[in-house]
């Protein structure tokens, strides 16, 4: 099937590449990203107009898997204070997501590659969560000899 969608061309185009300055082209998605609360979020829905139209033509499951956590790393990346406004500038999300979608539907991609793409991700995300956890128990039992005095 050849990939030709105009609409969703310019939505990526618009959301991470709208305009240059110098050597760098920033979107949208970057602009919105400045606005506290509201814009990763603002940013997040308007990707999901390109994950919408890759279901309705069928793309594979993992590949939709894998252009959501783009959205959500965009997102979650875009929240952080200060460093996430520069995150939201360089991480596109949209334009990776329209070429996974072109890769997709022209029978390009390999599974296996989202598959690693997804595994690490939520590898990581597992990590993330569970290191603090860690931490916290360990200090707890370190502690531990030192609260019986109170």
């Amino acid at each position: 099937m050849k990939y030709k969608d105009p609409t969703l061309e310019r939505l990526a185009w618009i959301m991470d590449r709208w305009f240059r300055i110098g050597p760098f082209s920033i979107g949208l998605d970057g602009l919105l990203g400045l606005i506290p609360g509201f814009g990763d979020v603002a940013g997040g829905v308007l990707s999901v107009f390109i994950i919408a139209k890759a279901m309705q033509h069928g793309v594979p499951r993992i590949v939709i898997l894998r252009m959501v956590m783009n959205v959500g790393i965009d997102s979650l990346g875009g929240s952080i204070p200060l460093v996430g406004d520069f995150f939201d500038f360089a991480f596109r999300a949209n334009v990776r997501n329209l070429d996974l979608y072109r890769q997709a539907l022209a029978g390009r991609r390999r599974p296996i590659r989202d598959w690693g793409f997804v595994l690490f991700v939520m590898a990581l995300l597992v990590a993330v969560i569970a290191i603090p956890i860690v931490v916290f128990f360990f200090l707890v039992r370190l502690a531990a000899p030192y609260m019986s005095s109170f």
